[in-house]
């Protein structure tokens, strides 16, 4: 093992070396929610629903199910939501996105996420279709996602989940305008965002004190991403802006054929991640599983999250 790797161990174990921090045991369990994407093909489907059943008894708040670029997974998200409320103890969020069509188009999308017994909606601008190489409103559609949040409120009194960006949007002007973004989309009706996923816990505590300072009062819930993939993670934060520490570099450093030390790294990063924010005051966590349950399964485990019928 090399020493990287034994340090977070050791901290994990022990506690952080910071006067006052809490010991893993005097921390309660987190509140967790957990994403999922809509299956390609039948294959991915079986892999999709072995996850949501593992990880269905960790009880979480709901869970969300994405929505393709350009609304191209839009039938198999509905489908893929609407069995959750059929099947499952669980509560489904949709993503629901502004790109590819029309006021009237998205809202019947709505309303029928409604008729499915679906009130939890995450509302979202959405990446541009394939071949596009930046966002351009549909026209007759809803141009931003605060315009969406205000469509959805006139059709039901949905619970509204949007983004948000603690290391700035990439196609934002600025660090300040999308943080006015975001105030915008919570004014509208919005009751929560969740971040982008992020790796300094410093970064999302200073976004914190931004947001309280611009009149943000919503819980702002943040993303986490268990890295086990570290060239791939590499590749999409350059795209979507999320900075990868130089710490992170080290310990997955000499592991591209180890996947399962990989698995291993990735929990105990992910849990102390949480685990410090918990000790700054956070309670709430939205876990991106890319369609993966046992790491984590594994993650939560590790905070203290059991099955509900282990008591």
């Amino acid at each position: 093992m090399n020493m990287a790797l034994s340090g977070t161990l050791q901290r994990w174990l022990t506690g952080p070396r910071v006067a006052g921090l809490p010991q893993p045991t005097e921390l309660p369990p987190p509140k967790l929610s957990f994403e999922f994407f809509p299956p390609k093909n039948e294959t991915l489907e079986q892999q999709l629903w072995t996850a949501i059943r593992r990880l269905e008894p960790l009880a979480p708040r709901f869970v969300s199910v994405t929505y393709g670029a350009g609304g191209s997974t839009r039938a198999r998200t509905h489908e893929t939501v609407s069995r959750l409320a059929r099947e499952t103890s669980l509560t489904p969020a949709a993503h629901l996105t502004c790109v590819g069509a029309t006021c009237e188009e998205v809202d019947e999308v709505a309303r029928g996420y409604l008729a499915a017994g679906v009130r939890h909606i995450v509302a979202l601008r959405g990446d541009p279709p394939a071949g596009a190489s930046e966002y351009t409103p549909h026209p007759g559609g809803y141009a931003q996602a605060e315009d969406l949040v205000r469509g959805l409120r006139r059709i039901a009194d949905f619970d509204i989940s949007v983004g948000a960006y603690p290391e700035t949007h990439p196609a934002a002007t600025s660090a300040d305008a999308d943080l006015d973004f975001l105030k915008r989309k919570i004014d509208a009706g919005a009751t929560r965002a969740i971040t982008q996923y992020f790796f300094d816990t410093d970064i999302y505590l200073r976004f914190l004190d931004r947001c309280a300072a611009a009149g943000i009062t919503v819980p702002i819930v943040p993303g986490i991403l268990p890295v086990s993939n570290f060239k791939q993670v590499q590749k999409f934060s350059a795209m979507c802006g999320a900075s990868v520490p130089a710490w992170m570099a080290r310990l997955f450093d000499g592991l591209d054929e180890d996947a399962e030390t990989r698995r291993l790294i990735a929990a105990v990063v992910a849990a102390e991640q949480v685990r410090l924010l918990q000790a700054n005051g956070v309670d709430e966590f939205h876990f991106y599983t890319l369609n993966r349950a046992d790491l984590t399964y594994a993650i939560a485990h590790l905070l203290g999250v059991r099955p509900q019928s282990a008591g």
